[in-house]
């Protein structure tokens, strides 16, 4: 993997919180590890990893722990995950997850990011 300046966040991990049926979920990036994380009272709960190649950012897997899933966090973890690509970077996304190339084709508002850069 190769990193450059254009990739999701650098130095520092960020995060950003959003409640989902009275409980806080807490998303958060971190760069050094290629990841997006999901995090439930304290726990993380969900993770997206991503691979940099040049002038793409790659998402090769998403997870959510078995005991939530049906509980919408991995599209709130993907959702999260472009949201920054597309204000941190300009880099093109390429969905490689399954799930991620389901997400996208269903939110129509995402799929300028597959062509963006090009």
């Amino acid at each position: 993997m190769t990193t450059d300046a254009t990739a999701p966040e650098t130095a520092t991990d960020s995060s950003t919180a959003s409640t989902t049926d009275s409980t806080t979920v807490e998303f958060r990036h971190e760069p050094a590890l290629s990841r997006y994380t999901l995090e439930l009272a304290g726990d993380t709960v969900g993770f997206a990893d991503y691979e940099i190649a040049g002038e793409e950012v790659l998402f090769t897997h998403v997870e959510v722990d078995p005991t939530h899933r049906g509980e919408g966090l991995a599209s709130i973890l993907v959702e999260q995950a472009l949201d920054d690509v597309r204000t941190q970077t300009t880099l093109t996304v390429v969905p490689v997850c399954p799930y991620v190339v389901r997400w996208i084709d269903l939110h129509a508002e995402y799929q300028d990011l597959l062509t963006r850069g090009q």
